[in-house]
This record gives C-alpha cells, sequence and structure tokens, in this order.
C-alpha cells in the first residue's frame, strides 16, 4: 500500500461505461493515477508511460475489443503488465470468445473475476447470470487450474476470495455483503488491483494486498453508512483513509 501512494502509478483502465468514473475513483483512492482512454488511435502510445493495464469487457463491442487487443499487445512490448476483467464471460458466446481471444492474443500477467467467470474460463464449471456470478462448483480449484493453465496470476472473488500464482496460493475471508449491493465494485477492484500491481509488480503478494486493501475498506464503509446509496462514498472515504493499522487488525488470510 505504501509503494502504491509513493509511485502513484499510471494505470490505464479499457472499462466499461457503466463503471468507467467509479473505476477511476477507486484507482485515485488508493494511490494510484487512472487514464480511461479506449481510442484505437490512442491506446498504444498511452500503454507506453504507464505501469499497468486494465482490460474490462463489461460493455463490449468489437471497436472496443480491437483496441483491448492493440493495446494489449503494446503493453507485451513494453514489459507493461496487463490484467484480464472477464466480466459476463459464459453468459453470452460473443463474450466467451472475447475473453479467450484476449487470453491467446495477449500474455496476460493477471485474470481477475468472480467465482463464476474463473469457472468458466478454466473449464471446471461456473454459472454466471447477464454479468453477476452464479457461482462455481469449487472456486478454489478453479483458480489455481487456471492460473495453472495459462501461466498467469487469477483472483477468484465471492464469499471467499482466491489467489493463486506459480503454484502458490492465499484463500481471504475479508469483505462486506453490501459490495454486491452496488454496480460496478467489481470493476473498480481491477483498476485497484491494477494499481498494485503496477507498482509492486505482478506477484502473490501484490495481488492479494490489493484485494484486502479493497475489502477491508468495504467493512469500514459499511459501519458508516445506512444502505447502498451511501455506501459508495463511504467506500471511497475509507480506501482513501486506509493505513497499515487498520488493514493489518482486519486481515484474514489463510495459505493454501
Amino acid at each position: 500500500m505504501g509503494k502504491v501512494r509513493a509511485k502513484r502509478p499510471l494505470v490505464q483502465c479499457m472499462t466499461n461505461y457503466v463503471t468507467v468514473n467509479d473505476c477511476a475513483n477507486a484507482c485515485l483512492c488508493c494511490g494510484g493515477t487512472p487514464v480511461m482512454t479506449d481510442a484505437a488511435e490512442d491506446v498504444e502510445e498511452m500503454v507506453n508511460i504507464a505501469s499497468a493495464l486494465v482490460l474490462n469487457i463489461g460493455t463490449l463491442n468489437s471497436r472496443t475489443v480491437d483496441s483491448m487487443e492493440a493495446a494489449g499487445r503494446a503493453a507485451n512490448r513494453a514489459g507493461i503488465p496487463v490484467l484480464l476483467d472477464p466480466v459476463g464471460v459464459g453468459a453470452t458466446r460473443y463474450r466467451t470468445e472475447t475473453a479467450f481471444r484476449l487470453l491467446e492474443k495477449v500474455s496476460i500477467a493477471v485474470v481477475k473475476g468472480n467465482h463464476g467467470e474463473i469457472g468458466v474460463l478454466s473449464g471446471s464449471g461456473g454459472e454466471v447470470r447477464g454479468v453477476d456470478s452464479v457461482g462455481s462448483r469449487d472456486p478454489e480449484f478453479a483458480a489455481e487450474k487456471l492460473a495453472s493453465e495459462f501461466g498467469c496470476a487469477v483472483a477468484s472473488t465471492g464469499e471467499k476470495d482466491y489467489v493463486f500464482r506459480g503454484g502458490s496460493g492465499v484463500e481471504l475471508s475479508n469483505g462486506h455483503p453490501l459490495l454486491g449491493a452496488v454496480s460496478g465494485t467489481g470493476c473498480m477492484l481491477s483498476a485497484v488491483a491494477g494499481a498494485y500491481i503496477g507498482a509492486c509488480g505482478v506477484s502473490l503478494e501484490s495481488l492479494s494486498a490489493s484485494l484486502l486493501a479493497f475489502s477491508v475498506s468495504s467493512e469500514y464503509a459499511a459501519t458508516r453508512c445506512e444502505g447502498p446509496g451511501t455506501f459508495k462514498p463511504a467506500f471511497l472515504d475509507a480506501l482513501y483513509n486506509l493505513d497499515a493499522e487498520r488493514l493489518d487488525t482486519r486481515v484474514q488470510i489463510r495459505n493454501l
């Protein structure tokens, strides 16, 4: 968390138009610097000055998918880590084909999705309704399998979160149900994770730290709101004000 705030990494977020402003604010509040461009004429040049690239297929279309592939290839050439958020994969054929296209055409460093999405991508079984997870038969197994098959780090989120990289994994148990009552919190998490891997590199520790900072902030925010409408601003405040003591006193983590 300290490294992110000291380095203020530039994170290029190619995200969906439902959550673009929330993702930018979450990135800012955790210590990053967001840029939200998705024009094919702009993305490759922008990637060259960024610290990380986040690809989110929430409101995908042929124009933005082509831009994502171009940006991803540019990031690979520049040695910039790429995070893929496969929003709604498995709900439609187009989403599924797009997610696998990006995994094939771009060297993806991190896949971050909910349990249903990770279950679909791993082939181990997952169910998605719209862009929401219905469930996965075994989310821990699915995350580990996907990480092994694609040689990337994987974060699978739900009631418990699972993070795997290079044969090692952790289970994270922080968070609050109000995260599921506000649109776009998963997308916001991807932007935060982008800041962490941009500042600290891709590792089990950096990816886990981003999830923990996000989830612990949600717990503090829940004590200062009356419902979903006041939860989001309270969450941004909590993420911005989070310090080491607040984080360490709440973290629930188990090595796998």
